[in-house]
């Protein structure tokens, strides 16, 4: 059977920048799979498909795509033998039913083939399928492609008279589609989806295409067609690097190119969900230089760069140091022999926006922030949480504490300061025009209230990690502030019970769980959990439960999960992290020295046996009540139990000293010496002896052991 390589495209009005990528990428996976559905393709060709998506066009590219399906045998069960047939051996009315439903009739009943299905035997009907046709596959893979596209959001239109399905026929699309295009080679393949019949011609640019409509010849000349022809470049990935690239050369060209003496180094923004917006913008990029006026750098660079972005889709230019410079990029989908008007045009669009920045920033100057803390009792937090400005005098009572344990009175009235100011920003002008700048704005303020630095850049970063990756704040204040503010949000929302579930997080409990592990764990603070929660549930008073161990329990082993899904992304196996985080440990500072040691541990050729010894004494300890670890040589009377007490008392002291000192990896180390005498004693020795006496003794030597392999991690985690 002959195979060609197959193209399709849905050509279509501009499609939603932000969404192109995933729905180009939807698109040609599901036009594949719906055609291996069908048996037209083979699995391992999927790695060779092309996907292709521009702002006014979906399309794939898909090899060696057969004419027609090989016919298939199929066997499909029909029901027992006893409902199918009566006493007699005679079709029953439900079987003549079930035939007739396949296009057969009772000649068909004697070619049944009779099958045990479990207990029962089976009629089966046999049967050779025909082989799809490559138009019949496609047709129903496109209907199928289109239906499962993850449109953000569908609108409805009605199609034009004269098309397909004519009249006022409503259809639902991304947007309203106007061309199909379907090639099997250089044949066109019958297809109709969204009211549209396929054919060969497709539309190019708006304005700079040189033929309309573009005739597509053969599926394989589709990309280069619609570049030369129709000026377009169909592939996503290949305009994104055209865009990149014109970018990187236009900023090499306005700092003066490598052989001019006064070149200063400047580069785009680095941001590639903007650089993906834009690429779903433009279907032939034309990079352009603009600039502003030097007098709006006065206003911070974060407000500048945030209103280029958002409102403009423009890239800002930075010089080596990240400072920001008057120039900036624009890319154009349109590429006139004189380009002054398109750069005059946005040069003049932009100045607006940066005026309003400017005029925000000189108005909120003229309030100091501790002159806005009294408006946040006014701003809703929570209706069962209360105001902002209650929110604030919560942050704080926290704050004061940590800050009190880790620097004392000096740490406290910073941490208490830059707590009570740090939601301030949230009532000036620049916060409510740009939400992306609270924190950042904040902290210019403070500056300009003539606020110190260590309080300034709290109130900066008090947000800070806002996300994975992201740095963590800059000073001691910060972090204080940044735990507090974070430790209130999630005690908060977990003691009035509003918990995420699987796919809604309102409040990024998840988000705000792994800032304050990466703060307590990546700072190594001297603060443990078991006082960090309770500290901060006190902070809430009346506003939350008199009995906190539920929502605490709940909030704690919350954390801890984060924690293991971190670890584990880290590269720590399952076993190491379950071993470490079985004890629960409150330090998370700890933890990773622990990883460390136990990975170190698990690489004795004695872990397996330690593991498995491990294991079964915590087995044993179970089973009965709880044993005090506590050992009378007197009642030591088999030689393997003497041998491990004397062993214990030599290797204990050891390990347990290096675990006082920090040393996690020796203290592990240390228990190999146990092995041999632990397996001697499960050899020999009977834990649970009739004799009462003797059977404490044991479970108290047992338990003593437990305790100190115990005290790193649960090393019977670590038993296969």
């Amino acid at each position: 059977m002959s195979t060609q390589n197959l193209l399709v495209e849905l050509f279509v009005e501009e499609l939603p920048p932000k969404a192109l990528k995933t729905l180009g990428e939807a698109f040609a996976n599901g036009v594949f799979n719906g055609l291996e559905k069908h048996h037209l393709v083979q699995r391992a060709d999927v790695a060779k498909l092309q996907s292709f998506a521009s702002p006014r066009r979906l399309a794939v590219w898909i090899p060696a795509v057969l004419s027609v399906a090989a016919d298939r045998a199929s066997s499909q069960k029909l029901m027992p033998v006893t409902v199918g047939l009566d006493a007699s051996g005679n079709a029953t009315a439900a079987l003549l039913k079930r035939l007739q439903a396949l296009g057969a009739d009772a000649s068909a009943v004697a070619g049944l083939k009779r099958a045990m299905d479990g207990k029962a035997e089976a009629l089966f009907f046999e049967s050779t399928v025909k082989g799809a046709t490559v138009a019949e596959g496609l047709q129903a893979a496109l209907s199928e492609a289109i239906a499962k596209l993850p449109i953000p959001k569908v609108m409805s239109y009605q199609l034009e008279s004269g098309c397909a399905l004519p009249g006022w026929t409503s259809v639902s699309f991304v947007r309203p589609a106007h061309g199909l295009v379907a090639l099997h080679g250089s044949e066109v393949v019958a297809v109709e989806v969204l009211g549209l019949k396929s054919g060969n011609r497709t539309q190019g640019h708006r304005f700079e295409a040189k033929v309309s409509p573009v005739v597509i010849a053969h599926a394989d000349s589709y990309a280069a067609t619609l570049e030369v022809d129709g000026a377009v470049i169909a592939s996503f990935e290949k305009r994104r690097a055209e865009i990149a690239r014109q970018l990187a050369a236009a900023a090499a060209k306005v700092g003066g190119g490598s052989d001019d003496k006064s070149h200063v180094a400047l580069r785009p923004i680095e941001d590639d969900a903007l650089l993906d917006e834009v690429t779903g913008l433009v279907e032939r990029p034309n990079v352009l230089v603009c600039e502003f006026e030097p007098q709006f750098l006065e206003v911070p660079q974060e407000c500048l760069i945030l209103t280029m972005k958002a409102n403009q889709k423009y890239f800002p230019l930075l010089d080596a140091s990240g400072k920001l410079t008057n120039k900036f990029l624009v890319v154009s989908n349109i590429s006139p022999d004189d380009a002054s008007q398109v750069i005059a045009g946005n040069e003049r669009v932009v100045r607006p926006r940066l005026a309003d920045a400017k005029f925000f920033f000189d108005q909120d100057r003229k309030k100091t922030l501790a002159s806005r803390v009294a408006a946040l009792d006014k701003v809703v937090y929570h209706n069962k949480l209360g105001s902002q400005g209650e929110r604030v005098l919560r942050v704080r009572a926290i704050a004061k504490a940590i800050g009190q344990q880790l620097g004392g009175d000096v740490l406290a009235a910073q941490a208490d300061q830059a707590a009570e100011l740090a939601k301030t920003d949230l009532l000036t002008d620049m916060v409510g025009e740009f939400p992306e700048l609270q924190g950042i704005m904040g902290g210019y303020y403070a500056r300009h209230d003539g606020l110190s630095d260590d309080v300034a850049f709290a109130i900066e970063d008090h947000y800070k990690p806002r996300f994975a990756g992201d740095a963590l704040p800059r000073n001691q204040v910060g972090v204080v502030v940044a735990l507090a503010d974070k430790l209130e949000t999630l005690v908060g929302m977990f003691g009035i019970g509003n918990l995420p579930t699987g796919d809604k997080d309102p409040f990024a409990l998840r988000r705000h769980a792994l800032g304050v592990i990466r703060m307590l764990s990546e700072a190594n603070l001297a603060l443990d959990l078991a006082t960090l929660l309770p500290g901060a549930y006190a902070a809430f008073g009346d506003k939350l439960p008199a009995d906190s161990a539920a929502p605490l329990e709940a909030l704690l082993q919350f954390i801890y999960d984060r924690l293991a899904g971190s670890l584990r992304e880290q590269g720590f196996s399952a076993q190491e992290v379950d071993a470490v985080l079985a004890l629960k440990p409150q330090r998370l500072g700890d933890v990773s020295k622990r990883l460390s040691a136990v990975r170190a541990f698990a690489a004795l050729p004695e872990a397996p046996a330690l593991a498995a010894a491990n294991k079964r004494i915590s087995n044993i300890l179970k089973k009965v009540p709880p044993v005090d670890p506590h050992v009378s040589e007197v009642l030591l009377q088999e030689v393997a139990e003497v041998a491990l007490f004397a062993a214990m008392k030599s290797v204990l002291p050891q390990a347990d000293a290096q675990f006082d000192a920090g040393d996690y990896t020796a203290s592990l180390q240390a228990l190999a010496a146990l092995h041999a005498p632990v397996d001697a004693f499960f050899d020999s020795v009977m834990v649970n002896a009739e004799q009462l006496d003797l059977r404490l003794n044991r479970q108290g030597l047992l338990q003593t052991l437990h305790n100190a392999m115990n005290r790193v991690a649960d090393l019977s985690k670590l038993a296969a």
